[in-house]
Order: C-alpha cells, then sequence, then structure tokens
C-alpha cells in the first residue's frame, strides 16, 4: 500500500474497525513516537522490539478496550474506593 503524506499514511492506518496493534519504522525515535502518539492502536511498536510483559497489551474500537499484562491488567480485578472527610 502506498501513500503520499503522513497524513494519509494514519488515515489509512486508522481505517479499520480494529486497533489492537501498529508499527511504526524510522530513523529518527522522536517522530517515530510522534506518530505512535497519533495512531488508534493499543500498542504501537516502534522499530520492532523485543516484546514485553511490562507494556499493557490490548485494543481499541472493536479490538476491545481491556489490558493485559502490567498494573493495567490487575485493574479488572481491583475496586477503587474514595473517600472523603472533613
Amino acid at each position: 500500500m502506498t501513500y503520499r503524506s503522513e497524513e494519509e499514511a494514519i488515515a489509512l492506518a486508522d481505517d479499520t474497525v480494529y486497533g489492537l496493534a501498529a508499527y511504526v519504522q524510522s530513523r529518527d525515535i522522536d517522530h517515530a513516537h510522534a506518530v505512535a502518539r497519533r495512531l488508534c492502536a493499543g500498542t504501537v511498536y516502534v522499530n520492532d522490539p523485543a516484546w514485553s510483559p511490562a507494556v499493557p497489551f490490548g485494543g481499541y474500537k472493536q479490538s476491545g478496550n481491556g489490558r493485559e499484562y502490567a498494573e493495567f491488567g490487575l485493574a479488572e480485578f481491583l475496586e477503587l474506593k474514595g473517600v472523603v472527610a472533613l
């Protein structure tokens, strides 16, 4: 698939009902991170890193909103309580 601009590439990547993962390749790591922030995906891999259980895994859109791994995976099993007092 080809694209004419970065804007078009991001639009093409996000033109799906799913959003589990995306991949960004770039020599400019800061630019890659800027693009990653704009993608609608639960996990964005920049320059093909090794898998890490410390990174939350889960999707956006119809890929689901839950997260697995790391502290984020525990959130579904916890109940927070706020106590407000004078």
